[in-house]
């Protein structure tokens, strides 16, 4: 789904830039409440595994693969605002070190898979979790139908976007039904990793993941035969949590990030994906441009001078993770400092003296009231 440069006209490009940039700034502000002492550290890990398994395409059809988009996962694991920033910095770090995705549609690349695939999958899953019952089950299982419905959503806006500033005259009714239909499929496969990666997590440690808040079953009593919530206690599962620190989750998820990416990518299917696929055979592609860091030494996924493909395939995945879970984990904690700073005792005492301030003076304008009262009637 990353989309090159030149298929969508610079006019188009720059408005969906604005529109991205103004995501962002919008989910660097919601992110402050999102991030805590547990979900900082796992932001950047979120964002690392989504770059590793990005690079695990999967067929989905004759001579087409699909991979991860991730803004289900992202938005369902740390929050809607913390995924985008997640997919953002993902997105980012590919357009520059790896030569996936153009860099003048940067813009067009995160508002179809940071900003539309976390919205459209984050408020269906808010949506299921109100009427499911309070399982893990149903949460895994609205994780399920989420992720795959956010698939075709973002093929959707991209049919729009190319119906907008599209570079070459393509019936759009095509474009729409075939990228509609190889999404879906691909959505199934995205929908799988995603319920499988959060059913992991609840399994695990439930308190991290952002959506199952408060959604978990509670620990029961049996009182006079009949089972009641225990008073003040904590999910059912809180036992496992407190056993396994979230350290211990970060690191397994890193190591998880590292394989897929240095080692399981070799096997991945060398067929292109839905977006190139429908791109060649409708003739989208008539005016696609060569990328402007093609130079790259870590272009195409491969260490540049490394001559062996297995090698070179998994020094630039290991790469990959790592300098996108530095990047992430920086983000992350800036905002995370930021939420901090404003929370601070400074600023607490500072709005209370403001306001001792405030209550001094008014005291002092009633005493003087009272005073010029006193002097008037003597």
């Amino acid at each position: 789904m990353h989309v090159p440069d030149g298929f969508i006209d610079a006019p188009t490009s720059a408005a969906t830039g604005v529109i991205a940039a103004g995501a962002i700034a919008v989910s660097l502000r919601g992110a402050r409440r999102e991030l805590d002492e547990r979900t900082a550290p796992l932001a950047g890990l979120v964002a690392a595994f989504i770059f590793a398994v990005q690079m695990l395409n999967f067929p989905v059809a004759a001579g087409t693969s699909g991979h991860l988009l991730g803004g289900a996962l992202a938005a369902i694991l740390v929050g809607p605002y913390t995924g985008v920033l997640c997919v953002s910095v993902v997105l980012l770090m590919q357009g520059l070190l790896f030569a996936d995705g153009g860099l003048t549609a940067l813009g067009v690349n995160i508002t179809n898979m940071a900003i539309v695939t976390t919205v459209v999958a984050y408020a269906l899953f808010r949506g299921l979790a109100k009427v499911l019952p309070r399982t893990r089950g149903s949460i895994t299982a609205a994780s399920f139908v989420a992720a795959l419905v956010s698939v075709p959503a973002s093929a959707l806006a991209f049919t729009l976007m190319y119906a907008i500033g599209g570079t070459t005259d393509v019936s759009i009714g095509k474009v729409a039904t075939a990228m509609v239909g190889v999404h879906l499929l691909i959505g199934i496969g995205e929908a799988a990793i995603t319920a499988l990666t959060v059913g992991a997590v609840l399994a695990v440690r439930p308190d991290l993941v952002h959506a199952a808040r408060g959604r978990t079953p509670k620990l029961k009593l049996r009182v006079n035969g009949e089972l009641v919530d225990a008073p003040g206690a904590e999910p059912e599962s809180a036992p496992v949590a407190a056993r396994t620190s979230h350290r211990g989750v970060w690191a397994a998820g890193l190591v998880a990030s590292l394989l897929l990416a240095g080692f399981v990518s070799f096997y991945a299917s060398a067929d292109p994906d839905g977006l190139e696929k429908v791109a060649t055979d409708h003739g989208i592609d008539k005016k696609a441009e060569e990328h402007s860091a093609a130079d790259s030494p870590l272009a195409d996924y491969g260490v540049k001078d490394v001559d062996d493909a297995r090698l070179s395939g998994g020094l630039a995945g290991v790469i990959g993770v790592g300098v996108t879970v530095v990047a992430g984990s920086a983000v992350f904690w800036a905002v995370r400092r930021r939420r901090s700073d404003d929370t601070s005792p400074s600023n607490t005492s500072n709005t209370s003296n403001t306001s001792d301030t405030t209550n001094t003076s008014d005291t002092s304008d009633t005493s003087g009231t009272s005073n010029a009262t006193s002097s008037t009637g003597a």
